[in-house]
């Protein structure tokens, strides 16, 4: 999915602008590198956790779906 099609289902799931929705994307991705670059984790709750891997990349890892 590319960020544009990701800014339009925030914005319409939040009932706002296009462009809010983009602006609020891009807040949310400068936070995560934010806490990157800080030596932190930075989480996604649902979805999983953004770390800096051994080798210096960025890693995701999934969150485990729970059972109910």
């Amino acid at each position: 999915m590319k960020m544009a099609d990701i800014a339009k289902s925030m914005a319409r799931r939040a009932g706002v602008t296009h462009a809010e929705g983009a602006d609020r994307l891009d807040r949310v991705v400068h936070q995560i590198l934010s806490n990157l670059r800080k030596g932190k984790s930075a989480t996604l709750p649902g979805l999983g956790r953004f770390t800096y891997g051994a080798d210096g990349q960025i890693v995701f890892e999934k969150q485990g779906r729970r059972r109910g």
